[in-house]
């Protein structure tokens, strides 16, 4: 069975780092999830950081997004939300989200938001991008290295080799697995 997963706001933030996520779930690996609230709140935070970036683009980007990943969106979680603990009260959509999408894991930077003893009697985990797509290397490294493949060939402005995405990577908090995915690309 193909585990479920949330992506949080902050996962999506770095596009070379959205693009290598929704790919993993587009090729079937995990079904991702996300809700308009956690789009709302990356979206947000490209404007606000990136006033360079054209607004329209970013909707259009936020759209394939959504179009890339059908059945992503997970609704009806509000009234979750005010039973959920964690220790920024901001993030507990999130977690409602996961609990209503039966996800078995939160895909986010921000680990001290999401602490196991809030997550664990749900069924939950709170993990790591880094930790999440060296997972996925070691069991599927074949896939993993072909979506990298694919990433990278796709890329146009500028162009890049697969080591210099995965340099990108590893600059959006993919250390560990940038490394191994370095070795298996040798």
């Amino acid at each position: 069975m193909v585990p479920i997963v949330v992506y949080d706001a902050c996962v999506l933030y770095p596009a070379p780092l959205r693009d290598l996520l929704v790919r993993i779930a587009a090729a079937g690996i995990v079904r991702a999830r996300w809700t308009d609230e956690i789009l709302d709140e990356c979206f947000r935070a490209i404007l606000q950081q990136r006033t360079d970036l054209d607004a329209d683009a970013l909707t259009r980007t936020r759209e394939l997004l959504v179009q890339a990943i059908p059945e992503s969106t997970v609704d009806s979680y509000d009234s979750l939300i005010p039973k959920l603990q964690l220790p920024d009260l901001d993030d507990r959509h999130v977690l409602a989200a996961a609990i209503t999408c039966g996800a078995g894991a939160i895909v986010t930077m921000n680990l001290r938001d999401f602490p196991d003893n809030a997550l664990s009697q749900y069924g939950i985990t709170a993990v790591h991008p880094d930790n999440f797509v060296l997972e996925l290397t070691d069991r599927y490294p074949d896939k993993i290295t072909s979506i990298i493949a694919q990433q990278s060939s796709a890329l146009r402005r500028p162009s890049m080799s697969r080591f210099q995405l995965l340099e990108i990577l590893e600059k959006c908090g993919l250390k560990q697995s940038s490394h191994s995915l370095r070795e298996l690309c040798s």
